[in-house]
């Protein structure tokens, strides 16, 4: 970084017990760039409290709510204030949390699914251009070292014309169909989806990053096996993608026995790849006329954007927390070099955008659209872009 001392961060949400929260702290500490020193961790203000004076942060950067926090932090001297915001809410506030911060010039970092409507999506890539703040959504997969290497792949041309992507999401954690009191289930929280909202958007975002493509028109069956659920929780969908790019894309949160099982086959018309994201840290390459390859992170043949997001040496796995770190990492570089008066250097500008979020939020109504009518849909999209 360009600057002799950490990015401060806050945070919204994330409180006691809050899983995803504990993710983006551990991720933001890990390689020493980035501390935390404020927060809004709960609706419940004694909530809140109790997880600043956890975190051991000064009572006065600990807020009952995230309109207080971002007035105060905006008005607090330069060398006191936060840099960024981390958001780690339930979907519904995401819109309001990361609108309140960009509008005080505080840069954010955000959870997926970016907003609940396109309005309020495309309203975010509005703001982020009008005040000039960076905008990370934190889709974690796109951090794995060998995701970033099968998209190096793929711009090199190794696999060819791609032809075929089969990218699948299966989880079983509600297959237990007694147990729905959860918010991701609940429409005023998580919006019109559960599964494609969830984890849909993590699959359809991996297959953007690593082939550049985007989509132009899916078929998607949903269903919801949990009695009296009004959110799908299963979803199989037929893609196209620019470039003749045909696929399958299914996601599924009843699927018993799976835990997180994200993995992507890509086929092309020279060679074909693998990547399973429980076993992340190695990449198959298949050819037609030749052995299989296994690439394996932290290996000095691998590409520069692979080799940098590595901590340790080849043999000791790298994992979740790591890919998380990744986007942080790079976050933090782009913040620094802007508070140093500089550009950001190519390499730590990887790392998905607004307009990355808004595709997302784009995807998942559509997919919902389909499901609903039995139709194919046009998925052509651009969103608003920086000037």
């Amino acid at each position: 970084m360009d600057i002799d001392r950490k990015i401060r961060y806050g945070m919204v949400g994330g409180g006691p017990g809050a899983f995803i929260g504990e993710v983006h702290r551990m991720a933001a500490a890990l390689d020493g760039k980035m501390k935390l020193v404020a927060g809004a961790f709960s609706s419940k203000p004694e909530k809140s409290r109790k997880m600043g004076k956890k975190l051991h942060l000064k009572k006065n950067r600990v807020y009952d709510s995230y309109e207080v926090m971002a007035e105060k932090e905006a008005s607090l001297p330069a060398d006191e204030r936060i840099d960024a915001v981390s958001i780690t809410t339930p979907n519904h506030m995401h819109y309001p949390v990361a609108k309140a911060f960009i509008e005080a010039g505080i840069h954010v970092i955000c959870d997926k699914p970016m907003t609940n409507t396109i309005e309020e999506a495309e309203e975010l890539c509005r703001l982020v251009d009008k005040h000039n703040v960076v905008f990370a959504l934190t889709h974690n997969y796109t951090g794995y070292p060998m995701v970033k290497e099968a998209k190096k792949m793929v711009a090199d041309g190794k696999l060819g014309t791609l032809r075929k992507v089969v990218v699948e999401y299966p989880q079983g954690w509600l297959s237990d169909t007694g147990d729905d009191e959860i918010w991701r289930l609940d429409p005023e929280k998580a919006g019109i989806s559960s599964a494609v909202g969830d984890i849909g958007t993590h699959a359809e975002n991996l297959v953007a990053y690593i082939t550049g493509l985007h989509l132009k028109e899916l078929y998607a069956d949903i269903h919801s096996f949990g009695e009296g659920r009004e959110l799908e929780d299963d979803a199989s969908m037929l893609v196209h993608y620019e470039d003749g790019l045909r696929g399958i894309l299914y996601v599924s949160q009843i699927s018993v026995g799976d835990e997180n099982d994200l993995n992507i086959r890509l086929y092309g018309d020279k060679a074909a790849l693998e990547w399973y994201q429980e076993d992340p840290n190695y990449l198959h390459v298949k050819y037609p006329d030749g052995p299989e390859e296994i690439y394996k992170r932290g290996n000095p043949y691998l590409s520069k954007a692979a080799e940098a997001g590595n901590r340790i040496p080849p043999g000791h796995p790298e994992g979740f927390i790591e890919a998380f770190a990744n986007i942080y990492s790079n976050v933090a570089d782009v913040i620094g070099a802007r508070l140093g008066g500089r550009e950001p250097e190519a390499l730590s500008l990887d790392f998905p955008t607004v307009q990355d979020g808004a595709r997302g939020v784009h995807f998942i109504h559509k997919a919902i659209e389909s499901g609903k009518n039995r139709s194919w849909v046009d998925m052509s999209y651009e969103p608003p872009v920086s000037s």
